[in-house]
């Protein structure tokens, strides 16, 4: 028998020899799971929107020559695949996991992740796009407050009253440098200001700001409100006399970029009232269609992942709230107001609320109109700064 041969290395080792058909094997076997993860992949539920992510994911996109030949077919077809995958929810919590574990990361998808579960918005600097919008907006104000009854009200961030939970050496901006001279001009102007921040840090051991989400929660607004009743001169709602509902298992708007694997949810709460809530279609400076009635919660997105969104329904361009005080006031607002707003109609018999993202128009004929007593003024700081809508506050009237 003829002896095997061996292939010597320069030096006098053997080369060494694979066993026949392991390489066919391996190679059975990559493709076996290749395929078959695609497989899972083709027969995966598809979904439209990503609840844990809190925004929509692709869908399959429509094949064409020409949609082909400029790439647009490649690339939708691969943000499809990354959105639809198997088991992407597992896998982005992983993600999570091993960059919390293994990087420490302090922030992520411009949220910075503090101590004890606190998420915040990253503000380091102030673009020159927003300083020259946050002039146009203090202008809009100013111009407003003089020739109309009206309460300012800017609520700090979170960062403002627990700069504690930050992470060590965050560079946030001055907050509350700029606040001061916000209110300083406001006030100057005529404008009731109301500046929160004494209160709120008084009060900073109670549930005041949501930890997933940049929202004050329905305490710190309740908070708020009986500051308002002081500067106005009126007297609180007395919460012990309508129920609160707590819900559970809140995840906001700042758990959708990090998905900290970590996290603890928040919990929601509200107040049971009777008052009825009526959203117009707006049709043009103060135009309306057909109003819709309906309860001031929208108890079925509690169900969901946006439960914010159940209070007033969510931003609407106008809407009027029926109270069982006297008067009556309008609050222009942007979503911080959305928990606040059910409190007054202990103290006003009409409650009107305008949203500049859907009524984009000034509402001095709007309360020439309805008869408006006075005019609140309801913002976050972090909105205010780069909100293009304020401005509507001085635009030319149409009528």
């Amino acid at each position: 028998m003829e002896q095997e041969k061996k292939v010597y290395r320069r030096g006098g080792s053997p080369v060494p020899r694979f066993a026949p058909g392991r390489p066919g094997a391996l190679l059975l076997l990559f493709l076996g799971a290749l395929f078959g993860f695609a497989l899972v992949n083709l027969l995966w539920p598809k979904r439209t929107v990503s609840e844990l992510e809190n925004r929509r994911l692709a869908a399959l996109p429509a094949f064409s020559a020409a949609s082909l030949a400029n790439g647009r077919f490649a690339g939708g077809l691969a943000g499809y695949m990354q959105d639809q995958v198997a088991g992407r929810d597992g896998l982005l919590w992983l993600e999570s996991f091993v960059r919390a574990a293994g990087l420490q990361n302090a922030g992520e998808g411009g949220i910075l992740l503090g101590k004890d579960g606190w998420m915040f918005t990253e503000q380091f600097t102030v673009s020159d796009s927003a300083k020259k919008q946050l002039e146009r907006n203090l202008s809009a104000v100013e111009q407003f407050a003089a020739a109309q009854s009206v309460t300012f009200l800017l609520a700090p961030s979170a960062a403002v009253i627990y700069p504690e939970a930050l992470p060590a050496g965050a560079p946030m901006i001055d907050e509350s440098a700029m606040l001061d001279d916000i209110f300083a001009r406001v006030g100057a102007a005529g404008a009731n200001v109301l500046d929160l921040r004494d209160a709120f840090a008084a009060k900073k051991g109670e549930y005041l700001y949501y930890k997933t989400d940049h929202h004050w929660t329905t305490q710190g607004a309740r908070l708020a409100y009986e500051q308002f009743c002081a500067l106005r001169g009126l007297t609180p709602f007395d919460t012990a006399t309508a129920q609160a509902i707590e819900v559970p298992d809140f995840y906001g708007t700042h758990y959708s970029p990090t998905r900290r694997w970590n996290v603890q949810p928040d919990t929601l709460t509200y107040y049971d009232l009777p008052c009825r809530q009526t959203v117009y279609e707006v049709k043009g400076e103060a135009q309306f269609g057909a109003g819709t009635e309906g309860p001031l919660m929208e108890t079925e997105k509690l169900t969901g992942r946006d439960k914010y969104g159940a209070f007033l329904g969510g931003n609407n361009g106008y809407t009027v709230i029926k109270g069982s005080g006297r008067g009556s006031v309008l609050v222009i607002k942007d979503s911080y107001a959305n928990c606040f707003v059910p409190f007054l109609t202990a103290n006003y018999e009409t409650v009107g609320v305008v949203d500049f993202r859907g009524y984009a128009y000034n509402p001095a004929s709007l309360i020439e109109q309805q008869g408006y007593d006075e005019v609140l003024i309801l913002y976050n700081f972090q909105t205010f700064i780069a909100d293009t809508g304020v401005v509507n506050l001085i635009r030319p009237s149409t009528l």
